[in-house]
């Protein structure tokens, strides 16, 4: 990993001074304009008053320019128009998943050294799968469910957050608000003021004790404005008139999902129809991204956020969007709908928060913590190779096999996030040697369909890759708590269960349409402008860090952009 990342830094080095000595060229192009120049602090330094860090989840690269002529002035267009835009903004590594997507991004850092190496993950030592926020020693406050017994103690690394924090001697606040604990509690870190969550059963926006032991006033007025209820009065109808939808699909197409209750995935999607006896429903409309935004700008004011004299930081993820593509694929005219409505969303708190605190005063940054694939059905039907790996298929066969080689027993203890784990204790009492089984391993999965390479641990651990698929793998391999080999799928592939054709979408590859991402920076400090030249999202913290005069996050491997952006 060292290595890696030295010789990473080198690489770098010399794509930043070519692009240097290229930019009149037209790598960059930016604008000379004087507008949002920095605003004083404390200590007399230029910085913004507010950062606020906007995180689409499941938004490709593509989506900003797919429906842009439908998007309005002020939102998606806005943040590119008048800000900068990274157009090859790239994660480094895989699994790229929610949990690892909000962590890399927030920490400048991969799951190799910040141990988000999934949502969830097998640990070997209490034989349990472990989610990546979980944590029993806290409680719930805001509702009498579980969903709060959540907090950061999994991140093994500081996020520019809690930079910020520290840096300011604590002064700084920092709120964190999503839909989903882990987009709301990783970007927050584990110094942060307080992250809210929403809460399905009670339909009540949470936290843990983690934070605090009672919820600010400010979060309990906005509970009691029910909220999900008006939103969940409604039915989803499209924005525009569903012929204008040429981006996408038909409305009726079988590699997508119906909502439990309906009889096709048409719309009008009759919401309060298809409620049920909690809210949860509302994660996966439209409703859900606006109900997040109204939080956030409660959350605001509520904190005052902008009003002092440090910077502080208000992290927004918007999830629905990731529960929608899930669903109905990313060629949907429901996708289309909810990212029309979501610019729309963007362009409000756009809004609001430059009113609250001041054009020029507020940074911002929107990016995605992962893309998404096609659904293999629809490449399919278009000719295009793809198809579906059976992973429990994959595991029954090589359960076997490992018995015919080394006699009966349950050799692979879980397969999860593409990985084998196998049952280590198993290896030791039959004195075999772990790096000759793992290879066993390896070329075993091989024979099944849509399995492009293998990686054992041992190799991952005794070579380093400098760049492309296998720098992608190393990145994201932690050997405390990742597999024993991981599995790589051809692109265009899913990972299926008994080869059963699955329907909307999913993300996890090293192909660029998980990996490829927006990154565009408006506001404070920002002229706008535009480069091709090709940035991780772990480039994020260190870029906030060089703005803000803080410290870099612990275990930050990137690099920052500013000088990219003149």
């Amino acid at each position: 990993m060292i290595k890696q990342l030295k010789s990473k830094a080198l690489t770098k080095a010399s794509v930043v001074l070519l692009f240097l000595l290229g930019a009149c060229a037209g790598t960059a192009t930016t604008s000379t304009s004087t507008e949002n120049q920095p605003q004083s602090l404390a200590n007399g330094l230029p910085r913004p008053k507010l950062v606020v860090g906007i995180v689409v989840d499941q938004m490709r690269y593509d989506y900003l320019f797919r429906y842009w002529d439908k998007y309005g002035d002020n939102g998606f267009r806005k943040l590119v128009r008048n800000g900068f835009n990274f157009k090859n903004t790239q994660y480094s590594y895989v699994p790229t998943y929610t949990g690892p997507g909000h962590s890399s991004i927030y920490t400048g850092s991969v799951p190799a050294l910040n141990g988000i190496i999934g949502n969830n993950w097998y640990d070997r030592k209490s034989g349990k799968v472990v989610y990546c926020t979980d944590d029993n020693s806290v409680s719930t406050v805001g509702s009498t469910s579980t969903a709060g017994q959540m907090s950061p103690e999994n991140l093994l690394v500081t996020t520019i957050t809690d930079e910020l924090r520290l840096g300011t001697n604590m002064g700084a606040k920092v709120i964190g608000v999503a839909l989903k604990d882990r987009g709301s509690i990783l970007p927050a870190g584990h110094l942060a003021n307080g992250a809210y969550w929403f809460d399905s059963p009670s339909g009540n926006w949470i936290t843990s004790t983690y934070y605090t032991q009672q919820l600010p006033q400010w979060a309990h007025e906005f509970n009691s404005q029910k909220y999900p209820d008006q939103y969940l009065s409604q039915p989803w109808t499209t924005l525009l008139p569903i012929e204008q939808y040429t981006e996408s699909t038909g409305d009726d197409v079988p590699w997508e999902e119906n909502f439990s209750g309906e009889e096709r995935p048409v719309f009008p999607h009759n919401v309060p129809a298809l409620r049920g006896k909690d809210y949860e429903i509302i994660r996966s409309v439209p409703a859900g991204n606006q109900l997040t935004k109204e939080f956030a700008l409660a959350a605001l004011r509520g904190e005052n956020l902008g009003k002092g004299n440090q910077t502080d930081f208000l992290a927004v993820s918007f999830s629905s969007t990731d529960y929608v593509g899930h669903r109905f694929g990313p060629n949907s005219v429901e996708a289309e709908d909810i990212f029309l409505r979501l610019d729309q969303d963007l362009a409000d708190l756009i809004n609001q928060v430059e009113q609250e605190v001041g054009v020029g005063n507020v940074l911002f940054f929107l990016t995605a913590d992962h893309g998404a694939a096609h659904s293999p059905a629809f490449l399919k039907e278009k000719h295009v190779p793809a198809g579906v790996a059976a992973s429990n298929i994959m595991t029954d066969s090589l359960n076997q096999y490992l018995n015919k080689m080394y006699g009966n027993g349950k050799w692979v203890e879980r397969y999860i996030n593409q990985q084998v784990y196998l049952n280590r204790a198993l290896v030791d009492a039959r004195k075999l040697n772990l790096e000759e089984v793992q290879q066993k391993v390896a070329t075993y999965v091989l024979r099944f369909e849509g399995v492009s390479r293998a990686v054992t641990a041992s190799a991952l651990q005794a070579t380093s890759w400098g760049q492309g698929m296998m720098a992608r793998v190393e990145n994201g391999y932690n050997a405390q708590r990742s597999g024993d080999v991981i599995v790589l799928l051809q692109p265009g592939w899913f990972e299926g269960y008994g080869g059963k054709e699955p329907k909307g979408t999913t993300h996890g590859s090293y192909s660029n349409y998980d990996t490829h991402v927006p990154l565009l920076w408006y506001g404070w400090n920002v002229k706008p402008g535009e480069s091709s030249v090709e940035v991780e999202v772990a480039d994020i913290a260190p870029t906030i860090a060089s703005w803000l005069y803080i410290q870099e996050p612990n275990g930050s491997v990137g690099r920052p952009l500013q000088e990219l952006m003149k």
